[in-house]
């Protein structure tokens, strides 16, 4: 972060001053965690569930701290005491970014929402730019109004662009997260049935994702999926709030599009990357230009997100041959994301273990096809799929029985909540023994030890809340083995 005085960080943040030295100097990063403290830092003393961050703030000033921003006075703890430590958080980082664009005209905020591919676009548009000045990106999915303005507050006088996710599960969430830091360029991606249970309706979600194309910066430009009807119907809002419209997607419409795509056995995608003339952003030319992709990452699904972190790169002055090279040069970054392993003993494992909705889901699953082909045995280990309320019972149901149609040769399913994808498997064609369900993961772990064996390609797949992220860890180590295999 840049430096701040107290007394600067109490202006930001409506706060007042308590044992601490006005002209006391923040030089350091601000952090949530004080394990994660470094000489000069912020601490940020949020409330919470099990634990509260002001029962570490004494040891977070013991451990270098310069400040802590809290909710009460501490004994002897040099803090900004404010009503509300989240707002107050969102507040600093406001105004931090603010002071930092003012600063830097060419600080270019670029952000991504989306039901599916938020993390993995994110992680692209960051590989894309990175190479051309200093670039800040999330790590993880920090898109919440914690995660959020901790990455904003990430940046320097000299970072030249700041990515950011965007996500929500409720209507305002992205409203909120725009108006701590309204993106020049703003990328929507698709509106599906994640934390459905939450909003209430598709329509609900829609209304949620549309709120980046109302809440860009002035002059800002909208980046929308024209294969995803919902999404390009976000033109017309994002005109009305004074944006300028490009899209991108596989239909001949789309302004950027993807054109030939083809799948290899490792189930990777490559493409043509077509650009349709006067929408290469400060590079517009007259012409359309074509150049060849060929994506490192695993599934036909991120053609959707390599070509919206195209179209964000083009809307900034990149050459479209450069992003193409780029693009193809891209690898996995955040884990458990179709992070793929090929382990000494023949076994692939496949863990996109981070979360699960159904649209990611049947993704998965048929990737997993195209990798297995006819020649190994795909392996389907899935746990729930959460938050979507009351569909919960038919979208477990359904995938169920995609896994059935798409010939998968074994199915485990973890957990209660997720029950009904096994009933699924059994309902859409007579399995017996190729569909298990277990109650936990240490049930999952003896089915597994007892059944993979070499040649498996072996799909791990559920909400990050059900734990079967462990599962995935386990196997991408080799640490959960076959039975009887050699150490």
């Amino acid at each position: 972060m840049i430096e701040l005085t107290a007394a600067e960080v109490a202006e930001a943040t409506g706060g007042r001053l308590a044992a601490a030295d006005p002209e006391a100097r923040v030089t350091g990063p601000v952090v949530v965690d004080s394990r994660l403290v470094e000489p000069g830092a912020l601490f940020v003393a949020l409330p919470g569930e099990r634990v509260d961050g002001h029962d570490f703030a004494a040891g977070a000033v013991a451990a270098g701290a310069a400040l802590v921003l809290a909710a009460r006075p501490l004994d002897g703890v040099p803090a900004v005491v404010v009503d509300d430590v989240q707002g107050a958080l969102g507040a600093l980082a406001r105004a931090v970014l603010a002071r930092v664009r003012a600063a830097n005209p060419e600080l270019r905020v670029l952000a991504v929402t989306g039901s599916v591919g938020k993390t993995t676009t994110k992680d692209l548009m960051g590989q894309l730019l990175a190479p051309d000045g200093e670039a800040v990106v999330p790590t993880g999915s920090f898109n919440n109004e914690v995660g959020l303005p901790l990455t904003v507050l990430r940046v320097t006088p000299s970072t030249r662009t700041l990515v950011l996710e965007m996500g929500a599960d409720h209507v305002g969430n992205i409203a909120y997260l725009t108006s701590v830091a309204p993106p020049q360029v703003g990328v929507v991606l698709a509106v599906g049935s994640a934390h459905l249970g939450v909003f209430g309706s598709v329509e609900a979600i829609a209304e949620a994702k549309s709120e980046m194309v109302t809440g860009l910066a002035p002059g800002g430009v909208a980046v929308l999926n024209a294969d995803d009807l919902r999404v390009a119907g976000m033109a017309a809002k994002a005109v009305d709030a004074g944006a300028r419209v490009v899209t991108f997607g596989t239909i001949p419409a789309a302004d950027v599009r993807a054109e030939r795509v083809t799948i290899d056995a490792a189930g990777r995608a490559s493409f043509t990357l077509r650009v349709r003339a006067g929408e290469l952003g400060a590079t517009s030319v007259g012409e359309e230009v074509r150049a060849p992709v060929a994506l490192r990452l695993v599934g036909e699904h991120h053609v959707t997100n390599a070509l919206a972190a195209a179209t964000v790169a083009l809307q900034v002055g990149l050459d479209p041959q450069v992003v193409a090279e780029r693009l193809s040069a891209a690898t996995p970054v955040s884990p458990h994301r179709m992070a793929v392993t090929e382990r000494p003993d023949g076994i692939t494992v496949v863990d996109d273990s981070y979360n699960a909705n159904p649209d990611s889901m049947r993704a998965a699953l048929r990737s997993l096809a195209v990798m297995a082909g006819r020649e190994r045995r795909s392996v389907a280990v899935l746990g729930e799929m959460r938050e979507l309320g009351d569909t919960a019972r038919e979208a477990h149901d359904a995938i169920g029985r995609l896994v059935v149609r798409l010939n998968v040769k074994l199915l485990v399913v973890v957990g209660e909540g997720a029950y009904h994808i096994h009933e699924g498997a059994l309902q859409e064609g007579s399995w017996g023994e190729e569909s298990v369900f277990v109650p936990d993961l240490e049930a999952a772990r003896a089915v597994l030890a007892e059944q993979l064996r070499p040649g498996d390609v072996v799909l791990v797949k559920a909400s990050n809340g059900s734990g079967l992220w462990r599962l995935g860890d386990e196997l991408a180590s080799g640490e959960l083995k076959p039975a009887g295999a050699v150490s």
